[in-house]
């Protein structure tokens, strides 16, 4: 016979086990949440004419730009022969094993696609997103820029855009038209990293800790 201590013991399991799983069903519903968000972020396209074209890093070796920043730098430049604005600010500090920085790596494909050396800028402090942000953002203050077209990768943009915003940039989103992460063996694992960053970002700022 199972004593009536037993019994309100097993009760309790229940509803803590219960409780737990409505927990993680939250906590799955508000991911799930946050991914279609940036999936639905990255097919909108803001352009429009501003002061500068900001080009977000990506890996680049002395060799040249990985085909992924290539994208960037070609979207970068049509928006500028359409006249959406007068110079681009390539991002992309010095990455381990290189001598030279991204930027200026990037620098040499935009001159090499018809870009001329006068309409580039470079930023070459930074290594993450928020440091493109923060450092471009001074570079917009010292040639007393206001307003920027950001260029990214389509599941970037949303976490791109938050940190613009952040760093007090007047932002308008453009993602590439064309991306290298183009089957769902390439998304997922993009999309699962920013969604994670994102999330991870956001609790950095609740906590006040500086990323």
């Amino acid at each position: 016979m199972v004593s009536l201590s037993a019994v309100h013991t097993m009760k309790k399991i229940k509803k803590a086990l219960k409780v737990i799983g409505l927990m993680i069903a939250a906590l799955a519903a508000f991911f799930l949440l946050i991914m279609a968000d940036i999936w639905m972020y990255g097919n909108v396209d803001e352009k429009q004419d501003a002061d500068v074209i900001i080009v977000l890093g990506a890996a680049a070796y002395e060799s040249g730009v990985t085909p992924v920043f290539a994208e960037r730098i070609n979207h970068a430049a049509d928006l500028l022969k359409q006249g959406y604005a007068d110079q681009i600010i390539l991002t992309g500090g010095v990455a381990e094993g290189n001598s030279v920085s991204d930027a200026w790596i990037a620098s040499q494909y935009a001159m090499e696609i018809g870009i001329s050396e006068d309409d580039l800028i470079l930023e070459e402090e930074s290594a993450y997103t928020h440091e493109n942000m923060k450092y471009s953002k001074e570079i917009m203050d010292a040639n007393g820029f206001e307003t920027a077209i950001i260029v990214s990768d389509p599941l970037h943009m949303k976490r791109a855009m938050v940190m613009a915003k952040d760093n007090g940039i007047r932002a308008y989103s453009s993602p590439t038209p064309s991306t290298r992460y183009i089957s769902l063996e390439t998304k997922l694992p993009f999309l699962f990293r920013e969604t994670w960053v994102l999330i991870g970002y956001e609790l950095m700022k609740i906590a006040q800790i500086e990323p």
